[in-house]
């Protein structure tokens, strides 16, 4: 072989050779980048991958209703890759898209979209930004607009990038029972009902794909574990009575220029919380939710503790509720004075009762004459009542309790009369509610409960029953006494302007001066705090309920303050509540009606007839029947007919009628619709072929 034919095999070989080894390269960096991008975090060089979380739809919280207290909202991030539609489609369908897209945002003109989108395209942009944080709402709106509804492969769209953020579709209301969950400082800050019931309702993490390109990282729509979507939280809350006792609660706030009021209402027999506003006044002048001042804070409950002081005397044989009592207005103890709030003039010699029912401090020299020689007795009977320890509510931030003992340094001779009248304790709204629905239940002190169940796509996976913290926290005598006593208060006593005409309330005044700055009371140092609490209907409680205003500027009674605004909740839930009002025909008798029958085939109205359970009477056998019902029942009769002659069609179906008449050789015409109002030609006359009848329906 020559030397010159040698080099070109050579060549040859070479060219081969290097051929095939970079096809065995271009083969391994595929199957490379093939196994990366499914288990490294950044596969090739080239098209780097990781997996990140794929973060689910936390659940819902309901209301008892199942209607949405807070929710999950998504919001999409809108791109566009312009470079992969076609030229003819580009340019006829262009200036379409930046006219919708200027309906939609009209922050930009038409003009300006469309130079932006032209700009991307001829910058090889494959990542235009069209709207940031887009509804669901207006990602359809997006889909419909020209080039973007040819979809991903022939539009461009790029919209399955979504956040998730918690919305609350009723605005301010429940603001901080409905809460959140935060990390902060790497601990988790757990408030309201999402934070106490977060687990459930944050779901199950996945997993997907992320690809990175030239200005960041986006999904690739590959999933390699599925997220599972969050349970749904069913609260106790019912809505309508939360936007009532928010709405007159924020009303009486203002009138009275105060500063902040909780208010709460409890189903007796359950302890579920039904409605529950904490407002506090802001720079701005309005009010809001910022604070949990129902349970989370504690103050002297003044003239409603009057109630847990007259419960234990009772217990313990100290008094009788007939005993009688000189109400002088005016009651020293160890050098201090007490008065009456009518300005010390005294009610005289009265009852024990009437003393509780006018909210004379009398009591205070009750309670001190028989307790003052061993007020641990007394110390006892409160912690019966349950009244002297946090009641474990379901919820983060309930305050305890604050009471003195005896060998305290805080007590003093003192103690014993001033806590008789609700002075030297402090409890929350909640405590002295969950106390005064024990009275309403009969002595069953109730844990207060904020949810109800928990659900998965409307399957209920876990159910709270109410839970029963004290079967008896007294005697059912003095039980009886006490809701004697109750509406007493609202016939006769403090709350008398408040009884309803309809339904009666039971329930207790309170009116308390409070510390403004300084750690002491005085009188150039003070606000009030105005109370009232209660339930109703008084003969069949329904529902327990707690108002407290605190500092109100125009006037500080606790009937005329909170009462009013108790009065105006217990009035709108009892008129909006079925169960109190009987139906407007509930007494009257049910009249013995049949059914109007129509003419027809026998078939067709024995067999509706038994499908809707009617009786009736068969006395014919002919293939059509017509009914009578004048003896209110249904008798089925054999229908009259001739051969030959025009039957009385008037009554039937169209159908029916067109069908008899037909098979007598007639030619039907019809006008309206319906059964037969009239026919032209009389039943009974002769019927010839071809002849004319005119049927007027209903």
């Amino acid at each position: 072989m020559s030397k010159e034919k040698s080099h070109v095999v050579f060549r040859a070989y070479l060219i081969y050779f290097g051929f095939v080894l970079i096809m065995l390269l271009v083969l391994y960096q595929i199957i490379r980048l093939q196994f990366n991008v499914a288990n490294t975090e950044y596969g090739d060089e080239m098209i780097p991958v990781r997996t990140v979380a794929r973060t689910p739809r936390m659940g819902d919280i309901l209301d008892a209703h199942l209607l949405p207290l807070l929710t999950s909202v998504s919001y999409f991030d809108i791109h566009m890759d312009p470079t992969v539609v076609k030229q003819e489609i580009f340019d006829n369908e262009l200036s379409g898209l930046a006219e919708g897209l200027n309906r939609l945002y009209p922050v930009k003109t038409s003009r300006e979209y469309e130079n932006y989108i032209r700009s991307g395209r001829v910058n090889g942009s494959r990542y235009l930004l069209i709207r940031k944080k887009a509804t669901n709402a207006e990602r359809k709106a997006i889909r419909k607009l020209p080039i973007l509804k040819e979809g991903r492969m022939k539009g461009g769209l790029i919209d399955n990038e979504d956040t998730i953020q918690r919305k609350k579709p009723n605005g301010n209301l429940l603001n901080r029972t409905l809460g959140y969950y935060k990390i902060v400082n790497g601990k988790p800050l757990k408030v309201g009902i999402e934070g106490a019931y977060y687990n459930y309702l944050k779901g199950e993490d996945g997993a997907e794909i992320e690809q990175k390109i030239s200005i960041g990282w986006k999904k690739t729509g590959k999933i390699t574990k599925e997220a599972i979507e969050g349970a749904d939280v069913v609260a106790t809350i019912e809505k309508d009575i939360q936007e009532v006792a928010h709405s007159e609660l924020e009303k009486q706030l203002k009138e009275m220029d105060a500063e902040s009021g909780s208010v709460i209402v409890m189903e007796v027999s359950t302890g579920y919380v039904r409605a529950i506003v904490n407002l506090s006044r802001e720079k701005n002048g309005g009010f809001a939710e910022n604070y949990n001042r129902a349970f989370g804070y504690v103050e002297a409950p003044g003239s409603t503790f009057k109630l847990a002081s007259l419960m234990a005397a009772l217990e313990d044989g100290k008094v009788k509720i007939t005993d009688k009592v000189n109400a002088n207005g005016v009651y020293s103890f160890y050098g201090a004075k007490l008065s009456d709030s009518n300005h010390g003039r005294g009610y005289g010699s009265i009852t024990l009762q009437q003393a509780f029912e006018k909210s004379s401090n009398v009591i205070a020299q009750v309670i001190n004459t028989h307790y003052s020689k061993n007020p641990q007795l007394f110390m006892d009977r409160l912690d019966q009542f349950g009244i002297t320890e946090k009641l474990g509510i379901d919820l983060e931030g309930e305050a305890a309790p604050d009471f003195s003992r005896p060998g305290d340094k805080k007590w003093s001779r003192l103690s014993i009369p001033w806590m008789a009248i609700g002075y030297g304790v402090r409890q929350s709204p909640m405590q002295t509610l969950a106390f005064y629905n024990a009275v309403a239940n009969n002595g069953k002190l109730m844990r207060p409960i904020f949810v109800q169940a928990i659900q998965r796509r409307g399957v209920v996976i876990k159910k709270f029953l109410p839970i029963v913290l004290r079967e008896n926290i007294c005697s059912q005598k003095t039980i009886e006494i006490l809701k004697g006593c109750l509406q007493g208060v609202m016939t006769t006593g403090t709350g008398s302007s408040l009884t309803s005409s309809q339904f009666k309330i039971a329930g207790k005044t309170g009116t308390t001066k409070l510390p403004k700055d300084k750690q002491y009371l005085d009188e150039s140092n003070s606000v009030y705090q105005a109370s009232f609490v209660g339930y109703f209907p008084a003969d069949k409680p329904k529902y327990s309920c707690i108002v407290v205003i605190t500092d109100p500027k125009k006037e500080y009674y606790g009937a005329r303050v909170s009462g009013t605004v108790f009065a105006e909740i217990a009035n709108k839930v009892w008129a909006s509540s079925l169960e109190y009002h009987r139906a407007v025909n509930q007494n009257k008798s049910i009249k013995n009606q049949v059914p109007f029958v129509k003419c027809g085939f026998r078939s067709d109205l024995l067999k509706s007839l038994k499908s809707l359970g009617i009786n009736f009477n068969l006395n014919g056998y002919s293939d059509w029947l017509v009914a009578d019902t004048l003896s209110r029942k249904v008798s089925l009769k054999q229908f009259a007919m001739v051969n030959g002659f025009v039957p009385n069609v008037i009554g039937m179906t169209a159908k029916d009628a067109v069908y008899l008449l037909e098979r007598l050789g007639l030619y039907v015409q019809l006008t309206g619709y319906g059964a037969v109002k009239t026919q032209s030609i009389s039943a009974g006359k002769l019927a010839f072929k071809g002849g004319l009848i005119q049927l007027q329906l209903k």
